[in-house]
Protein backbone atom coordinates (compact mmCIF):
# COMPACT_ATOMS: atom_id res chain seq x y z
CA UNK A 1 0.00 0.00 0.00
CA UNK A 2 2.02 3.10 -1.50
CA UNK A 3 0.89 6.55 0.54
CA UNK A 4 0.97 9.68 -1.53
CA UNK A 5 -0.26 13.31 -0.15
CA UNK A 6 -1.31 16.56 -1.24
CA UNK A 7 -0.65 19.21 0.68
CA UNK A 8 -0.70 23.14 0.22
CA UNK A 9 -1.86 26.20 1.79
CA UNK A 10 -5.80 27.01 1.78
CA UNK A 11 -7.93 27.55 -1.24
CA UNK A 12 -4.97 25.99 -3.87
CA UNK A 13 -7.01 23.34 -5.34
CA UNK A 14 -6.00 20.41 -2.93
CA UNK A 15 -9.08 18.42 -3.04
CA UNK A 16 -9.85 19.12 -6.22
CA UNK A 17 -6.26 17.40 -7.34
CA UNK A 18 -7.40 14.28 -4.85
CA UNK A 19 -10.19 13.64 -6.88
CA UNK A 20 -8.55 13.79 -9.88
CA UNK A 21 -5.48 11.71 -8.56
CA UNK A 22 -7.43 9.30 -7.26
CA UNK A 23 -9.96 8.87 -10.89
CA UNK A 24 -6.83 8.48 -13.00
CA UNK A 25 -4.99 5.93 -10.37
CA UNK A 26 -8.38 3.87 -10.44
CA UNK A 27 -8.78 4.37 -13.85
CA UNK A 28 -5.28 2.48 -14.11
CA UNK A 29 -6.56 -0.42 -12.36
CA UNK A 30 -5.66 0.67 -9.21
CA UNK A 31 -7.71 -0.08 -5.59
CA UNK A 32 -7.42 3.54 -3.84
CA UNK A 33 -8.70 5.15 -0.50
CA UNK A 34 -7.98 8.55 0.94
CA UNK A 35 -7.78 10.29 4.32
CA UNK A 36 -8.15 13.66 4.83
CA UNK A 37 -6.90 16.03 7.58
CA UNK A 38 -9.42 19.06 8.85
CA UNK A 39 -9.50 20.91 11.93
CA UNK A 40 -13.21 21.04 12.30
CA UNK A 41 -15.64 17.71 13.32
CA UNK A 42 -16.81 15.19 10.98
CA UNK A 43 -20.36 14.79 12.54
CA UNK A 44 -22.91 17.29 11.87
CA UNK A 45 -24.49 19.35 14.89
CA UNK A 46 -27.90 17.95 16.12
CA UNK A 47 -27.60 14.67 13.99
CA UNK A 48 -28.54 11.49 15.92
CA UNK A 49 -24.83 10.29 15.64
CA UNK A 50 -23.69 13.92 16.71
CA UNK A 51 -26.22 13.43 19.78
CA UNK A 52 -24.58 10.37 20.58
CA UNK A 53 -21.18 11.30 20.67
CA UNK A 54 -21.95 14.04 22.59
CA UNK A 55 -23.50 11.80 25.17
CA UNK A 56 -20.29 10.49 25.55
CA UNK A 57 -19.85 7.51 23.63
CA UNK A 58 -15.87 7.17 22.93
CA UNK A 59 -16.86 5.79 19.34
CA UNK A 60 -20.05 5.93 17.28
CA UNK A 61 -20.64 3.70 14.20
CA UNK A 62 -23.17 4.51 11.50
CA UNK A 63 -24.42 1.39 9.45
CA UNK A 64 -26.54 1.25 6.57
CA UNK A 65 -25.81 1.57 2.48
CA UNK A 66 -22.50 2.94 3.54
CA UNK A 67 -20.71 2.36 7.20
CA UNK A 68 -18.32 5.43 8.89
CA UNK A 69 -16.83 5.49 12.76
CA UNK A 70 -16.43 8.38 14.47
CA UNK A 71 -13.69 8.19 17.39
CA UNK A 72 -13.90 11.00 19.77
CA UNK A 73 -10.02 11.79 19.80
CA UNK A 74 -7.14 12.72 17.38
CA UNK A 75 -5.65 9.35 16.35
CA UNK A 76 -2.12 9.62 14.73
CA UNK A 77 -1.75 9.14 11.00
CA UNK A 78 0.92 6.01 11.15
CA UNK A 79 -2.36 4.88 13.81
CA UNK A 80 -4.81 5.47 10.61
CA UNK A 81 -2.89 4.07 7.87
CA UNK A 82 -2.47 0.88 10.05
CA UNK A 83 -6.16 0.92 10.50
CA UNK A 84 -6.51 1.03 6.70
CA UNK A 85 -4.21 -1.26 6.14
CA UNK A 86 -6.28 -3.94 7.44
CA UNK A 87 -9.34 -2.88 6.98
CA UNK A 88 -8.98 -2.82 3.01
CA UNK A 89 -6.32 -4.13 0.74
CA UNK A 90 -6.00 -1.08 -0.89
CA UNK A 91 -2.79 -0.30 -3.61
CA UNK A 92 -2.63 3.72 -2.88
CA UNK A 93 -4.02 5.98 -0.31
CA UNK A 94 -4.03 9.47 -1.35
CA UNK A 95 -3.68 11.92 1.99
CA UNK A 96 -4.95 15.78 2.34
CA UNK A 97 -3.27 18.16 4.06
CA UNK A 98 -0.70 16.24 6.25
CA UNK A 99 1.98 18.70 5.41
CA UNK A 100 4.14 17.81 7.80
CA UNK A 101 4.06 13.80 7.09
CA UNK A 102 6.93 12.10 5.89
CA UNK A 103 5.15 10.47 2.69
CA UNK A 104 5.53 11.67 -0.73
CA UNK A 105 3.69 14.53 -1.35
CA UNK A 106 2.35 16.74 -4.34
CA UNK A 107 2.06 20.42 -3.73
CA UNK A 108 -0.07 22.88 -4.53
CA UNK A 109 1.47 26.24 -3.06
CA UNK A 110 5.08 26.65 -1.84
CA UNK A 111 5.98 24.26 0.25
CA UNK A 112 9.92 23.44 1.78
CA UNK A 113 9.88 20.05 2.45
CA UNK A 114 12.15 17.16 1.34
CA UNK A 115 9.46 14.81 0.35
CA UNK A 116 7.50 16.86 -2.38
CA UNK A 117 8.04 15.12 -5.89
CA UNK A 118 6.78 18.41 -7.68
CA UNK A 119 4.86 21.34 -7.08
CA UNK A 120 1.91 21.91 -9.05
CA UNK A 121 -0.97 24.76 -9.62
CA UNK A 122 -3.72 23.05 -8.91
CA UNK A 123 -6.67 25.61 -10.03
CA UNK A 124 -5.28 25.57 -13.46
CA UNK A 125 -5.07 21.76 -14.27
CA UNK A 126 -7.30 20.09 -16.59
CA UNK A 127 -7.93 16.14 -16.35
CA UNK A 128 -5.19 15.22 -18.76
CA UNK A 129 -2.63 17.69 -16.66
CA UNK A 130 -2.44 15.15 -13.90
CA UNK A 131 -1.68 11.92 -15.80
CA UNK A 132 2.13 13.12 -15.51
CA UNK A 133 1.92 14.13 -11.82
CA UNK A 134 0.43 10.58 -11.50
CA UNK A 135 2.96 8.68 -13.50
CA UNK A 136 5.72 10.35 -10.75
CA UNK A 137 3.38 9.12 -7.90
CA UNK A 138 3.88 5.46 -9.16
CA UNK A 139 7.40 5.92 -9.92
CA UNK A 140 8.37 7.75 -6.45
CA UNK A 141 5.71 6.94 -3.70
CA UNK A 142 6.34 4.15 -0.86
CA UNK A 143 4.43 2.59 2.16
CA UNK A 144 4.91 2.57 5.77
CA UNK A 145 8.14 2.74 6.66
CA UNK A 146 9.12 0.33 9.96
CA UNK A 147 12.36 2.21 10.49
CA UNK A 148 14.46 -0.92 10.91
CA UNK A 149 17.00 0.83 8.98
CA UNK A 150 18.16 -2.86 8.05
CA UNK A 151 20.15 -1.25 4.76
CA UNK A 152 18.87 -3.80 2.59
CA UNK A 153 17.75 -1.32 0.42
CA UNK A 154 21.27 0.21 -0.02
CA UNK A 155 20.86 2.85 2.02
CA UNK A 156 21.85 3.74 5.58
CA UNK A 157 18.27 4.31 7.15
CA UNK A 158 14.20 4.18 6.47
CA UNK A 159 14.78 8.20 6.21
CA UNK A 160 17.53 7.91 3.56
CA UNK A 161 15.66 6.01 1.49
CA UNK A 162 12.23 7.93 1.52
CA UNK A 163 14.23 11.19 0.71
CA UNK A 164 16.23 9.17 -2.22
CA UNK A 165 12.97 7.80 -3.08
CA UNK A 166 10.68 11.21 -4.11
CA UNK A 167 14.22 12.32 -5.86
CA UNK A 168 13.65 9.56 -7.88
CA UNK A 169 17.30 8.00 -6.72
CA UNK A 170 16.05 4.44 -6.25
CA UNK A 171 16.90 1.98 -8.86
CA UNK A 172 13.61 -0.37 -9.61
CA UNK A 173 14.05 -3.71 -7.84
CA UNK A 174 16.06 -1.93 -4.83
CA UNK A 175 12.45 -0.58 -2.97
CA UNK A 176 12.34 -0.81 0.72
CA UNK A 177 12.69 -4.66 1.89
CA UNK A 178 10.59 -4.79 4.94
CA UNK A 179 7.44 -3.19 4.08
CA UNK A 180 5.37 -5.71 3.98
CA UNK A 181 1.40 -6.03 3.12
CA UNK A 182 1.30 -9.67 4.87
CA UNK A 183 2.01 -8.59 8.41
CA UNK A 184 1.78 -5.86 10.44
CA UNK A 185 2.23 -5.94 14.30
CA UNK A 186 0.83 -2.74 16.47
CA UNK A 187 1.42 -2.69 20.20
CA UNK A 188 -0.40 -0.03 22.13
CA UNK A 189 -1.40 1.79 18.75
CA UNK A 190 2.22 1.80 17.73
CA UNK A 191 3.85 0.10 14.66
CA UNK A 192 6.53 -2.75 15.99
CA UNK A 193 9.27 -2.69 13.52
CA UNK A 194 9.86 -6.67 12.55
CA UNK A 195 12.50 -8.15 10.08
CA UNK A 196 11.79 -10.68 7.95
CA UNK A 197 12.83 -13.75 10.17
CA UNK A 198 10.30 -12.34 12.77
CA UNK A 199 7.72 -12.05 10.17
CA UNK A 200 7.57 -15.54 8.80
CA UNK A 201 7.53 -16.79 12.56
CA UNK A 202 4.75 -15.01 13.85
CA UNK A 203 2.89 -15.99 10.28
CA UNK A 204 3.61 -19.64 10.40
CA UNK A 205 3.15 -19.79 14.13
CA UNK A 206 -0.54 -18.45 13.98
CA UNK A 207 -1.44 -19.92 10.42
CA UNK A 208 -0.21 -23.24 11.94
CA UNK A 209 -2.30 -22.81 15.24
CA UNK A 210 -5.21 -21.89 13.10
CA UNK A 211 -5.09 -24.98 10.93
CA UNK A 212 -5.38 -27.15 13.94
CA UNK A 213 -8.79 -25.51 14.38
CA UNK A 214 -12.13 -26.93 12.78
CA UNK A 215 -12.61 -23.55 11.09
CA UNK A 216 -14.78 -25.05 8.53
CA UNK A 217 -17.38 -25.46 10.96
CA UNK A 218 -17.33 -21.59 11.24
CA UNK A 219 -17.75 -20.65 7.36
CA UNK A 220 -14.61 -19.90 7.51
CA UNK A 221 -13.31 -19.91 3.76
CA UNK A 222 -9.25 -20.16 2.99
CA UNK A 223 -8.36 -17.86 6.11
CA UNK A 224 -6.59 -15.12 3.36
CA UNK A 225 -7.21 -12.32 5.96
CA UNK A 226 -6.32 -13.61 9.57
CA UNK A 227 -6.73 -10.55 12.60
CA UNK A 228 -5.82 -11.02 16.18
CA UNK A 229 -5.82 -8.78 18.89
CA UNK A 230 -4.68 -9.83 22.29
CA UNK A 231 -5.65 -7.56 25.10
CA UNK A 232 -3.41 -8.37 27.89
CA UNK A 233 -5.48 -7.37 31.26
CA UNK A 234 -2.41 -7.24 33.52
Amino acid sequence: MKVIAVSGTKNTGKTTLVTRIVAELTSRGFSVGTIKHTHHTFDLEGKDTWKHREAGAEIVVGSGDETFLTVNENMDLDQILSMVKFIKDLDFVVLESFKHCNYAKVATSNIEDEFTITQVNALEMNEEDVKPIVDLIEERSYGILQNLDCKKCGFENCTEFAKAAVKGEVEKGTECKTESDEILLRVDDHIIPMNFFVQDFVKNAVIGMIKSLKTEEFGVGEGKKIELIIRDKN
